[in-house]
């Protein structure tokens, strides 16, 4: 996960620039007050309507005009996430911020899509091709008007002193994204095995189903190491802004990336109150920096579609059609592999693979560097894999396989494909382009749910995709699973099913021919979900969204009936709060600033008396239900008597806990609160730099209740040494299918991005007390609460 640190300089980002706030001048005395503007790109005039929210709804004649309104608003509202997104991913950032940032852009690059574009954008379905246009020519006509009117253009611009860039459908194709996926697990399961360790790799990620370990033949695990992974370290790394550049922590991202989850359940018509299907999603991404959803109104002829989307992607990623509801959340799959190559002794541009030498693929590309000279490097592919990093002196080569960069990985066209669907069949059909591992929810106006897995799944007839690989070719994918090969449900019997990133594939699925992951998230979320709708026959909008603030803790059950009975005097406080406790994670809760001080202790402790030291800078982090169920059930790991090394570990974390508690919040328990410790604060990813902190406020000051593992996922990382919420549901969606304006929304904290808007943070009080919002969607709900209306007319290029 690669973070953004800050720059340099002045105090003009303070000027309050005229004409930039979300409504751009417009009165709010009545949407029939608007204007008109003259954008380049549209092909007819187009109608923008927009609430009090600044939610914008989007008129147009065509689907290509649609997305095109998107890309302009989002655009408006969001310019400097999407263009720094986009910057960073093409790997241009050296030409404005200059050579430190060299690293960075190649290895932006090496992720860079190397076949054939042309082919690509002709596979896909022309309409879904049309509306991808519209969507970059919107932004690129916010653009022009920045060009016109550079008064307009984001404070961040004038501090930083850069423009947008301009964008190319094309690019779409070639941003496939580049990150480490597992293969660092791969490379500590061949370290854990070389020293003889790796039955203790099940304490930190359990392999879920059950699953053996098998080397693949050939494979030297002694010889692997982190060195391997290459340029995928130096690429994940922050970005080397400011003075000073913070050590990179690869442990503390790991903690980041496995916490941002999020829910979802489907709730069958047979199972509500008013006989109608209700569909809940809240996507747990990162909180504390730029929102990472952005909402949106769709309507063309054979178009109705509103949402959340991913600024920068076109189309509703979370939302509903005119015809279907549709959510999703992360599935787990294995996308990714290493492979370990034979290089040639008297030619390290060669490589062994299906019993011949082969010369590495290579592209060279020329970085342009700011006040620097250009510098060329050679990138390299060994069948089209990146070659992440290279010791001619041990003759090997290391190559990651990812199935973003296969032929036909164009995940950057699935949303469309998805808002374009009309059905359950033409759902599936839009899967297909859909690369990410991803549960999705449906439930459409005819009183039908569906369920279905999808993702890229590499097809690995000879290996299970935990250890690296011998690259001579016997390990190689021989191609991916279709849509009907994943697994999927369609009107299950029970009226309800849930994803929450728990390991869900169906007991008859067969898991042992078509391996799909083995890691996966604990269970906690979803079984309280479970628990809730199973004991409700009768659900409503309003149960969703209580459900969506829930913070009863099961690990917190767990705990409690773990407590000893006999306890030292250190500990007893503890024990005696825990016990009284209904065991909610709320925000005005002492027992749940308490219990989230013992469990790190817990965790802590528990590491050190059950992984062995040899194992230690392998094994940081422990599984927290790996953790529980080893201590409810204490065996040899705990030693030679492990029921008193339990109790002895649950004193120890106990009385740490108390002793913590009272440090952060004082001495008198009664004055103790989670929510004085657990805050949402956001600031700009850049406010390192004094100037744009200062252009851009923080917004904080809101308490929080729930931790990572109630469904209402509040996360905590504590290596950043801080109980803010970094992870969670900053947008928030309850679909009640077909009484589509009965829908509830929220998001976190605004739709624009930029101070100076109404619509910075406006979103943010609702979003703290759970208050959800109305989504409008029929014409005449918007038409009723429209505040501005901009009318776009096309204009001669």
């Amino acid at each position: 996960m690669i973070q953004r640190r800050a720059f340099l300089l002045s105090s003009v980002a303070m000027l309050a620039l005229p004409g930039a706030n979300m409504a751009h001048g417009v009165t709010k005395s009545g949407p029939e007050r608007g204007r008109t503007i003259r954008l380049v790109g549209a092909r007819a005039p187009i109608e923008i309507l927009e609430d009090a929210m600044g939610v914008p709804h989007i008129r147009a004649k065509s689907k290509h005009d649609a997305f095109f309104g998107q890309g302009y608003v989002v655009a408006r509202d969001r310019m400097f996430q999407v263009d720094w997104d986009y910057r960073r991913e093409l790997g241009r950032m050296a030409e404005v911020f200059g050579p430190r940032f060299v690293t960075a852009d190649r290895a932006a690059r090496l992720f860079l899509y190397r076949g054939d574009v042309d082919a690509e954008l002709k596979s896909l379905p022309p309409e879904v091709f049309d509306c991808a246009r519209g969507y970059v020519a919107g932004i690129n006509a916010r653009i022009d008007e920045l060009e016109a009117d550079p008064s307009q253009l984001p404070l961040e611009y004038g501090i930083l002193g850069i423009t947008p860039l301009r964008w190319d459908v094309r690019d779409l194709v070639r941003l496939r994204g580049g990150g480490i996926g597992d293969v660092d697990d791969e490379v500590r399961h061949a370290q854990l095995q070389a020293r003889g360790l790796l039955e203790y790799d099940r304490f930190m990620d359990p392999l879920r189903p059950a699953w053996q370990f098998t080397v693949p033949e050939g494979l030297d695990c002694s010889a692997v190491s982190e060195a391997d992974l290459g340029i995928l370290l130096e690429g994940s790394a922050p970005l080397p802004f400011g003075q000073k550049i913070a050590a990179y922590d690869r442990d503390i991202d790991r903690i980041d990336r496995i916490a941002q989850g999020s829910n979802a359940w489907t709730v069958a018509g047979s199972r509500t109150a008013t006989g109608r299907p209700i569909l809940a999603n809240d996507p747990h991404l990162g909180i504390g920096g730029l929102s990472p959803r952005h909402i949106v109104h769709l309507t063309a002829p054979g178009l109705d579609v509103i949402g959340g989307g991913d600024p920068g992607l076109p189309g509703i990623m979370q939302g509903h059609t005119d015809r279907f509801a549709f959510g999703r959340t992360n599935f787990h799959i294995d996308q990714t592999d290493l492979f370990i190559l034979k290089t040639r002794e008297d030619d390290p541009e060669q490589y062994w693979h299906n019993g011949q030498w082969k010369h590495f693929e290579t592209v060279e590309e020329e970085i342009a560097v700011k006040d620097a000279p250009a510098e060329r490097v050679t990138l390299r592919y060994s069948q089209g894999r990146p070659v992440i990093s290279e010791d001619p002196s041990r003759h090997r080569a290391v190559v990651q396989a990812s199935v973003a960069l296969l032929p036909g990985a164009n995940m950057r066209f699935a949303i469309i494909a998805i808002n374009l669907a009309h059905d359950w069949a033409s759902l599936r059909q839009a899967l297909k382009i859909h690369v990410s591992p991803t549960n999705h929810h449906y439930a459409d106006i005819h009183g039908n749910t569906g369920w279905q897995a999808s993702g890229f799944t590499p097809k690995r007839p000879k290996h299970d995709g935990l250890f690296p690989a011998p690259g001579d070719g016997s390990y190689d994918w021989t191609g991916i699973l279709s849509v009907e090969e994943m697994p999927s449900s369609y009107n299950p019997k029970a009226g309800w099913f849930a994803s929450a990133n728990q390991m869900n594939l169906p007991s008859d699925y067969p898991y042992r021919e078509r391996k799909i992951s083995f890691s996966w998230s604990d269970s906690y979320r979803y079984d309280r979900i479970a628990e809730v709708l199973g004991s409700q026959p009768k659900h409503r909008v309003e149960d969703s969204v209580a459900l969506q603030h829930d913070v009863q803790s099961l690990p917190a059950r767990a705990l409690v009936k773990l407590l000893p009975t006999t306890l030292s005097p250190e500990a007893a406080p503890a024990a005696a709060l825990l016990r009284q406790w209904n065991c909610g994670i709320a925000a005005d809760s002492a027992a749940a600033l308490l219990y989230e001080q013992v469990m790190p202790e817990l965790s802590s402790a528990f590491r050190d008396l059950v992984i062995p030291k040899a194992a230690r800078d392998l094994l940081k982090t422990m599984n927290l239900s790996e953790m529980l169920r080893s201590i409810a059930n204490p065996d040899h790991y705990l030693g030679d008597n492990p029921v008193a090394a339990r109790d002895a570990l649950l004193d120890r974390a106990l009385a740490a806990g108390w002793a913590k508690a009272v440090k952060l919040a004082g001495p008198d328990p009664a004055q103790w609160r989670w929510g004085d410790l657990h805050q949402v604060s956001i600031a700009h990813p850049l406010s390192a730099s004094p100037a744009i902190a200062a252009a851009f406020p923080k917004i904080d000051g809101g308490r929080s209740g729930g931790d990572s593992y109630t469904v209402m996922a509040r996360g905590v990382n504590l290596g950043r040494k801080s109980f803010n919420v970094m992870h969670g549901a900053s947008y928030l969606l309850v679909a009640d299918v077909g009484a589509w304006d009965n829908s509830r929304v929220l998001l976190l904290p605004g739709q624009s991005a930029d101070p100076r808007s109404p619509h910075y943070r406006d979103w943010y009080q609702d979003w703290l007390a759970g208050d959800m919002q109305p989504l409008w969607f029929s014409k005449a709900a918007v038409d009723a609460h429209a505040v501005t209306r901009t009318t776009v007319t096309p204009a001669k290029g």
